[in-house]
């Protein structure tokens, strides 16, 4: 992780930036594109405006962590994070992490969501809470997701292997919480 860290450290964040919000424009335009050559895509401009509202969402929380420090531990972090966070609503919304998207424990996703967010704000987005934070954010996931074992067994699998990422988050956290 350190090369990915230093490429996103200091002056070279302003190309990440085009990159992260270019990146964000494609997406979004995929399924309009798609929508012109198959009739087994079909957005509404509902579907449209959710998925900006998501995708901008996430390159403003990484603008703002960019701000918040000049790490590029901590940008990596909060990458990682905003990606877990990104993918964990955009599974819900679309099929659910668990079972279909009606069904019930798939409401835990939120909490743990919920819990990234108010544990990060409580550490004041400082990397040694973070890092705390998105251990037990990583630790809830797990619970999360083994809480639709009897459920949905391949669905409680997809979701407890979404703590990972949110451990290597607090990693990451953590060795920014370390940098001079």
């Amino acid at each position: 992780m350190g090369d990915i860290t230093q490429l996103v450290a200091g002056e070279r964040w302003r190309g990440w930036r085009i990159a992260m919000w270019g990146a964000a424009a494609i997406l979004l335009s995929l399924p309009a594109i798609a929508m012109q050559f198959t009739s087994d895509v079909n957005w509404t401009a509902s579907d449209f405006v959710v998925m900006g509202t998501m995708l901008g969402t996430a390159c403003m929380a990484c603008e703002a962590a960019a701000r918040v420090s000049g790490s590029g531990s901590y940008r990596v972090a909060t990458g990682i994070a905003v990606g877990v966070a990104f993918v964990t609503v955009w599974a819900n919304l679309a099929v659910g992490m668990i079972g279909d998207e009606g069904n019930s424990l798939n409401l835990l996703f939120g909490g743990v969501l919920a819990l990234a967010l108010v544990g990060s704000i409580v550490a004041d987005f400082r990397p040694a809470g973070m890092a705390r934070t998105m251990v037990v954010t990583g630790v809830a996931q797990g619970l999360a997701g083994a809480a639709g074992l009897f459920t949905d067994p391949r669905g409680a699998a997809f979701s407890m292997a979404f703590a990972l990422p949110w451990l290597l988050s607090a990693c990451q956290f953590r060795k920014a919480s370390r940098e001079p």
